[in-house]
């Protein structure tokens, strides 16, 4: 079976929905995924707002679509997006696509291509429509990498020294109701007679249910540590015979 970090990965952009800031960053996470085979983005490059996107190409090797803007206030850099990526499926070079935009336009795409059997990955802004988040397999916030370690401000001091002046951190946050009982239903789920439930089942499981789900999206790094933050959950970490891995299983304590 074929591993997730090994898929092989069509990432198209759609420039006109993105910013080009946090772009290295971004190619960082899709790699977390798979390897990305086709990198292309789409947009019309005589148009100045594109100007920013230059030297991140060239940097992270992402080559550039043109498509010229026929008519006003139809985005055809969408439709050009659109066709690579039929091209792309009937190729047969790739086993998944990352769409990188926040326009619901692309969720009729996006279901096409998992009825071909493509993973979907994709990747927006916090005000992408439901619709197209629900449409992927998997959803990931921009506003999630960009909180991510980046390098810290520094200022001298009179001795000449230069030292970090602030570090960014993950600012946890209240996690929703609704999450928690996600979690707990998924628990229940998959759990076996004791009640007791792989967190690896648990995790894919709330991904099928809610392809956005993040531990991120609430400060924490990974999914066993955001359920540690909930009381009337247990986690429990077991031996697994080989000593650098760890099962971790957990359990609803109200049950």
């Amino acid at each position: 079976m074929q591993n997730l970090n090994d898929l092989r990965l069509a990432v198209l952009i759609d420039a006109d929905n993105i910013p080009y800031k946090k772009v290295k960053e971004m190619m960082e996470e899709v790699a977390l995924y798979g390897i990305p085979t086709f990198k292309r983005i789409y947009g019309d490059w005589t148009q100045p707002n594109l100007i920013g996107w230059k030297k991140v190409l060239l940097e992270n090797a992402i080559t550039p679509i043109q498509q010229y803007s026929y008519t006003v206030g139809k985005n055809s850099s969408d439709s050009a997006l659109i066709i690579d990526a039929m091209d792309i499926l009937y190729s047969g070079k790739v086993d998944g696509f990352c769409i990188v935009s926040s326009d619901s336009d692309f969720t009729r795409l996006a279901i096409r291509l998992r009825e071909a059997g493509m993973k979907v990955i994709g990747i927006g802004e916090k005000k992408t429509p439901n619709p197209f988040i629900i449409a992927c397999d998997k959803f990931i916030y921009l506003e999630v990498i960009q909180n991510q370690e980046e390098p810290a401000e520094v200022e001298e001091k009179e001795n000449n020294k230069v030292e970090p002046k602030h570090k960014r951190k993950n600012i946890k946050t209240r996690i929703p109701e609704n999450i928690i009982s996600s979690i707990k239903n998924t628990i229940d789920t998959v759990a076996d007679d004791d009640g007791w439930a792989f967190l690896g089942d648990v995790g894919n499981l709330i991904l099928k249910k809610k392809p956005d789900f993040d531990p991120r999206n609430y400060g924490y790094q990974k999914l066993s540590t955001l359920i540690k933050s909930i009381k009337t959950i247990s986690l429990d970490q077991r031996e697994s015979g080989n000593k650098y891995v760890k099962h971790i299983f957990v359990k609803n304590l109200d049950k």
